[in-house]
């Protein structure tokens, strides 16, 4: 059964504006328990940033992250979204065609409204799979 990504997506998606330190957004990922957050500025989805991004744009490259901006390091529009009433159908299409695990979810101006994971999806689909059991597990840091 198809649903909408309302449905499934954890709203309020956690947001950092791109002046925001590494270091500070790192910090934001660990304290909200999320692998990535959204760069905003005054409502307007700036980019993606993800702890792989951090990671290998940034410390594997000599960076600093306590003065590398979320901005600087991010991935830079155009990130793929999807609307609140796109179905999980073309989530999953969307996320298999550009090799992704998260999809911004953005509201008609492109006001980001939540987001969407593979765990997300693999909940609503089927609760008693793997990949579910992983998504609701307690963080292990």
């Amino acid at each position: 059964m198809t649903r909408r990504v309302r449905d499934v997506m954890s709203p309020g998606a956690v947001a950092v504006e791109p002046m925001t330190t590494l270091e500070r957004a790192a910090r934001v990922m660990r304290e909200q328990n999320v692998g990535d957050v959204l760069v905003v500025y005054d409502c307007d989805l700036f980019g993606l940033l993800t702890d792989r991004d951090i990671v290998i744009r940034a410390v594997a490259e000599g960076r600093d992250p306590h003065t590398t901006t979320a901005g600087s390091v991010c991935t830079r529009p155009p990130v793929v979204t999807l609307g609140p009433d796109d179905t999980t159908d073309r989530a999953v299409e969307l996320m298999r065609q550009h090799a992704v695990r998260r999809l911004p979810v953005v509201e008609r101006g492109g006001c980001p409204v939540g987001m969407v994971s593979l765990g997300d999806l693999a909940t609503a689909e089927d609760p008693h799979s793997a990949l579910s059991d992983i998504s609701r597990a307690d963080p292990n840091h």
